[in-house]
């Protein structure tokens, strides 16, 4: 039998409750069945009206659903927080610095730890950054870094999310829920506050300004309001108090960004673009992209205009990158990874394929460019068909696949339709870099709802609890 790690419950016996969870427990043992549904309820309605939802790309249903908001919380203890921050403080570090080294001096290929196929061959490699300088050498400013549990209770990175990391408003609407339906919870725990990480955002956004913007103008870039993550687009905008601005908002003109705006064209010095770089500049990549700035590219060449995240981030977000980060660190920081990675074959190796070609039944196996819970194979959940099927593409393009143990993710009690159960949950904290390194203490905790259910993706399902980080 498997055992996983209870966040709440010290046995197996699920009878010893975890020193941080008591205050919690007693709490919960007080309510009645009845009292919660009504809270859920209220919670939907509430979501619903204020139009906390996301789109499914594909989704026959309908273009909208609302994530599903469980009340009972993650909670995390001080220093096991301390210890989890200092890991992904370091991580984030190494990998700017990496970033940064794949477009100028490239000493991490010379020094033969990344072979130079990875990055050259890289979907996310973009060479028309090759030599760009950016401003404090920062490229991921928003990062999402996935934390797993495992085991006896270890934390594991299970991927970098550089590119445009989504899900910090779920992260500050659930606190928001929380306390307004549970008031009495925060007045008995000191939980440590998240409602001023717009605030950060924006300092860290303007401290990454180009020189000679003292009083930057910042704007958050939308593909529109049928991406899934409008919503966030909207929220962040709005919490940071700037425009929100799709493609055609702006426009270039003497070697900058201008906005167009009822007074005039407005310069524009930093763009938080929620978009993927194929299209952020017709001239420069897809040339049918009715969504960018066209000449965007050209401006930011000369330093006139920073993008968070910078382009070409995502090299560093690949799942293919993903085992090289421990030697990184080594590499960059002289260090060892404080947060460990999951174990991880990279099926381009032919010693690897042929393990995870004769063990797919008990792996998970994915797309390096994938995300989203698409392109994945969870072997014990799958059936006989879906793995000889997925064996046929692993055979077909092997360097475009990892593999892992699957494993066995920690669970936290969870509202149910037969009432409480235990469900597995991560934990994705945002970290962000400008002028420091900084994130507000937790992150969005997902989780599988789906009985025995590993995939916490809201777009397979999954849903979302608040994280509590306890500041005693």
């Amino acid at each position: 039998m498997v055992h996983f790690y209870n966040e709440m419950m010290a046995d197996e016996s699920a009878t010893s409750v975890r020193e941080h969870y008591r205050e919690f427990d007693a709490w919960l043992r007080r309510q009645t069945p009845e009292h919660i549904e009504r809270k859920r309820a209220e919670a939907d309605l509430t979501f619903r009206r204020v139009g906390i939802t996301f789109a499914v790309y594909g989704d026959d249903a309908g273009t909208e659903r609302l994530i599903p908001f469980d009340t009972i919380p993650r909670i995390i203890p001080a220093h096991e927080w301390r210890a989890l921050q200092a890991g992904l403080v370091q991580r984030v570090k190494a990998l700017n610095m990496f970033v940064h080294d794949i477009y100028h001096d490239q000493n991490i290929i010379k020094a033969g730890i990344i072979p130079a196929e990875q990055i050259y061959k890289n979907a996310q490699y973009r060479p028309e950054m090759q030599g760009i300088n950016v401003t404090s050498n920062i490229y991921a400013h928003i990062a999402g870094v996935d934390i797993v549990r495992a085991g006896a209770g270890e934390f594991y990175v299970l991927e970098d999310n550089l590119r445009v990391p989504s899900g910090v408003s779920y992260m500050l609407e659930d606190r928001k829920m929380m306390m307004r339906l549970f008031p009495e919870l925060f007045a008995r725990n000191r939980i440590a506050p998240v409602d001023h990480y717009p605030d950060m955002l924006l300092e860290n956004l303007r401290s990454v300004a180009p020189s000679g913007a003292s009083d930057p103008t910042i704007v958050v870039m939308t593909p529109g309001m049928y991406n899934s993550a409008y919503f966030e687009h909207a929220f962040l905008a709005q919490q940071m108090g700037v425009e929100l601005v799709e493609g055609k908002d702006l426009f270039v003109s003497n070697n900058a960004v201008y906005m167009r705006t009822i007074r005039g064209p407005c310069r524009v010095d930093v763009i938080y673009r929620r978009m993927d770089d194929d299209f952020l500049d017709p001239l420069a990549f897809r040339s049918d992209s009715a969504l960018g700035v066209p000449g965007l590219l050209s401006v930011y060449r000369a330093g006139r205009v920073t993008l968070a995240n910078a382009i070409g981030t995502g090299v560093a977000d690949d799942k293919s990158i993903y085992p090289f980060v421990p030697d990184m660190i080594r590499f960059y920081l002289s260090e060892q990874a404080l947060l460990n990675n999951v174990p991880t074959y990279q099926c381009r190796k032919a010693e690897d394929l042929a393990y995870t070609l004769a063990h797919l039944p008990e792996l998970v196996v994915k797309e390096v460019h994938g995300a989203g819970g698409y392109g994945m194979l969870v072997g014990p959940a799958s059936t006989k068909a879906q793995i000889a099927e997925f064996r046929e593409r692993l055979i077909a393009k092997p360097d475009g696949y990892i593999a892992q143990p699957t494993l066995a993710l920690s669970s936290c009690p969870t509202y149910v339709e037969n009432g409480i159960a235990p469900r597995h949950i991560d934990l994705r904290p945002f970290v962000l870099s400008g002028k420091t390194i900084s994130m507000v203490p937790g992150g969005l905790t997902r989780v599988a709802l789906q009985e025995g259910s590993l995939v916490v993706n809201s777009s397979q399902g999954g849903g979302t609890k608040d994280t509590w980080i306890l500041e005693k």
